[in-house]
């Protein structure tokens, strides 16, 4: 007997290519590694000389909690303050998980707060990272990633794809 294939009529559609090429052609893909001790230190000995209190704390924070940047944007002067003093350890819960991520808060990130809650930008703020304009109430994960790019270009390194520090 001779092999039988029914065709239901489906014909065979042109292949589809691209106009222009892929944007990450040529580029080793997947999360690239945590930054080293060492870029880490070049980064924090160049935002305590450029005195920006802000970005220092966040950067000390990013380091000590190990936090998504989207939870670590949405961090409360709570979650890091009690009676007007800053805790020696801080809880916030994960939004991916819903589970509650205990750090410590070391002496430098501790002095980074201080400095940073004398802020004019800190007055009566809800969060830690708070936005600039009226309707956001903290700065987005996109304006972290964003800083994040901006330390790490600074000391001359490729920006990492990730938002998380480790």
């Amino acid at each position: 007997m001779a092999d039988r294939r029914i065709s239901h009529g489906t014909p065979n559609l042109p292949a589809i290519r691209a106009l222009c090429p892929a944007w990450n052609k040529g580029r080793i893909g997947g999360q690239k590694r945590p930054l080293n001790p060492k870029p880490v230190s070049a980064i924090r000995v160049q935002l305590e000389l450029a005195e920006n209190h802000r970005d220092l704390a966040l950067f000390k924070t990013a380091i000590d909690s190990k936090l998504r940047g989207c939870d670590l944007v949405k961090t409360k002067v709570v979650d890091v303050m009690a009676s007007d003093q800053i805790k020696e350890r801080a809880s916030v819960l994960q939004s991916k998980t819903q589970k509650p991520v205990c750090f410590d808060i070391s002496e430098g990130a501790r002095a980074s707060f201080e400095k940073w809650m004398e802020d004019e930008l800190m007055v009566g703020s809800e969060y830690l990272w708070p936005g600039r304009f009226h309707e956001r109430l903290h700065i987005s994960t996109r304006q972290y990633a964003r800083i994040v790019r901006d330390w790490v270009a600074s000391i001359g390194l490729e920006p990492p794809h990730t938002e998380r520090i480790q």
